[in-house]
């Protein structure tokens, strides 16, 4: 698959070295432009772009970046874009640590995703927001594995829901339907299932528990 990821941080930069690994096509953009990708494409033989250039031709894009960075995305990032191509948004709401206040997730009642989807003009797929991004390297298993970790995944869309949960059983995990974008809250910080390393009926579990309040340690 031809896949774009946006963002080279800890998430994106470990995504980037398993996808290669496994034969994907990856291009990998960050704020600071291809020339700070070197060593990163050196290692894996990923092709460092620029933002504007990541979604070209991709079926995949992965946006993992901060969520105050979310409307700072150039305007036309997917006219490029495979044709049914699907977003994959790591995306967490740090308000006190990173972020600052965003109304409409404060006030609005917004998911993070749906507060994303609505900034960048696309339906998302939510996964890989609570996972420490040393276990993309390091806690892969075989499908069957009873100690293969599972991963929730939330997203309106079946088919591209389907086209995720694809690739992260490829990456040697386990996943679990988290539902649609609108009850993606059950997987955001401080809820039961973020960072939780956890079987299919662990994390299944742990989206069941999820309150719907927003912690104070996570309000602006």
């Amino acid at each position: 698959m031809k896949i774009g990821i946006i963002g080279a941080g800890n998430i994106g930069g470990n995504l980037t070295r398993r996808l290669t690994k496994l034969g994907h096509e990856v291009s990998v953009a960050n704020s600071r432009g291809p020339q700070t990708l070197t060593a990163l494409a050196q290692e894996t033989g990923a092709t460092p772009v620029t933002v504007a250039e990541a979604a070209r031709g991709a079926e995949l894009v992965v946006v993992t970046i901060p969520l105050k960075n979310v409307p700072d995305l150039p305007s036309g990032l997917f006219d490029g874009a495979a044709e049914g191509f699907v977003v994959l948004d790591t995306g967490n709401y740090y308000p006190q640590q990173r972020d600052g206040r965003i109304d409409a997730i404060e006030d609005g009642g917004l998911t993070e995703s749906r507060w994303t989807e609505q900034h960048i003009g696309h339906p998302v797929i939510k996964a890989f927001n609570g996972t420490y991004a040393q276990d993309i390297l390091d806690k892969p298993l075989p499908k069957g594995d009873p100690q293969r970790l599972a991963l929730p995944v939330a997203g309106d869309d079946d088919a591209a829901k389907k086209t995720v949960r694809d690739l992260i059983d490829e990456l040697g995990f386990d996943t679990v339907d988290a539902g649609g974008i609108d009850e993606s809250w059950r997987q955001q910080p401080d809820t039961p299932v973020y960072g939780l390393r956890g079987s299919v009926a662990e994390v299944t579990k742990a989206l069941a528990e999820a309150s719907q309040e927003r912690p104070a340690t996570f309000r602006a």
